[in-house]
């Protein structure tokens, strides 16, 4: 008894944290309390702060400089890089069929007005062309030939004209003859036979006139008919040259020449390919005459005005800036012309900004440096304030 009183009374004694299964820690002896350190001064920071000020103060310059850029240049500029560089492309193509003898161009070579393209085997048109001028030669010939025959028409007419005085002649003759013998018959100094004898000679006389007169009308129509022929014939021979005339211009079709001055691209003949007339062969970009379309949107077309200048990048060369002018503005959007054009007549109609094609032309001296080629992406600023220059210089020089 006494045994278990001490037990208890020592477990009372336990500190309470120890717990059924954990092992018993022994009193640690009390030790002094640890005095707290006074917290140190921070230093100040000079690294972020004039980094701060320098990001504020390199905004606020750029700012400014853009603002002012805007103010004295940026608002007085219109523009749009949907633009691209275009020309007065030429399709050479054959106007006649016939297999090709040759060649003379490459593809990206410079070529000038006049120059030989390709050739088309002429041994057909050559033979065409004799022909009609065959034709047209027998022709001359027959015209020729009537021009005699109414010549020796015309010497009939005078022919029969001379025999028409003739038998006048003889047919006064013959009147007075028979006058005198009818005066004989009266006083019976002739016979009556002989008297009938000169009536029958006027008679004969007279008529030999009229036939006279008729070989002259005769012959008159004949010269008429002749001359007739002869028109006809003209007009055949007239005929026939055309026909030479064509067939001249068929032989000439032979040779494919450049119209103008360029450079020849898309090449698609060689020696021996049979061609149709329209048959495309090359084309030919004639790089002088090169302008660029810039599609603008329908809202910057109030300002933008034919004359005002026009400064243009070229991807290609983003180093260049090419000054040009506005030409023209398209009569009506894009959209018309396009092969379908939209119908927004319909209920689920969607507004959408439209662009309208802007002609720029560049100068003729940067058009023969040939940089520019159809096809390459520009953007185009426009500065409308050269209008208003222009108008007043205009106003100045009235």
């Amino acid at each position: 008894m006494a045994y278990r009183e001490e037990f208890e009374q020592g477990a009372k004694e336990r500190p309470e944290t120890a717990r059924e299964g954990q092992p018993v820690q022994a009193p640690q002896p009390e030790t002094a309390a640890p005095v707290a350190e006074p917290p140190k001064a921070k230093k100040k920071g000079f690294g972020k702060k004039p980094i701060i000020l320098a990001v504020l103060a390199a905004a606020l310059g750029f700012g400014g400089y853009e603002g002012y850029h805007w103010w004295t240049d940026g608002r007085f500029m219109v523009s749009t890089d949907d633009a691209y560089v275009q020309a007065d492309i030429t399709i050479l193509s054959a106007k006649i069929s016939g297999y090709v003898a040759s060649v003379a161009v490459t593809n990206n070579q410079n070529v000038k007005a006049g120059d030989l393209i390709a050739k088309i085997d002429d041994g057909d048109y050559r033979l065409a062309l004799q022909s009609a001028k065959d034709k047209f030669a027998t022709q001359q010939s027959a015209i020729a030939r009537i021009g005699r025959q109414i010549e020796a028409g015309r010497a009939s007419v005078a022919q029969a004209e001379a025999q028409v005085v003739s038998a006048q002649a003889e047919a006064e003759r013959a009147e007075s003859d028979y006058a005198r013998q009818q005066q004989l018959a009266r006083s019976d100094f002739t016979s009556r036979a002989s008297l009938e004898n000169a009536k029958a000679a006027r008679d004969r006389a007279n008529a030999d006139v009229k036939s006279a007169q008729a070989a002259v009308a005769a012959a008159q129509a004949n010269v008429e008919v002749l001359a007739a022929q002869r028109t006809e014939g003209e007009r055949l021979a007239a005929e026939y040259q055309t026909a030479v005339d064509k067939a001249e211009r068929d032989l000439s079709f032979t040779e494919i020449r450049a119209p103008v001055d360029g450079v020849i691209g898309n090449k698609a003949v060689e020696v021996g390919t049979y061609v149709q007339p329209g048959a495309r062969l090359a084309a030919l970009v004639p790089l002088t005459s090169v302008h660029v379309d810039a599609n603008f949107k329908e809202t910057q077309l109030a300002s933008l005005k034919p004359g005002q200048t026009v400064h243009v990048k070229v991807d290609a060369f983003p180093d260049s800036d090419i000054v040009g002018k506005v030409e023209s503005v398209s009569p009506a959007s894009g959209a018309v012309f396009s092969l379908l054009p939209p119908e927004n007549a319909t209920g689920n109609f969607t507004k959408i900004v439209q662009r309208v094609p802007v002609r720029v032309t560049v100068s003729p001296e940067v058009a023969q440096q040939g940089l520019l080629r159809p096809g390459l992406s520009v953007v185009v600023d426009v500065d409308t304030r050269t209008a208003a220059q222009s108008e007043k210089t205009a106003s100045i020089k009235e």
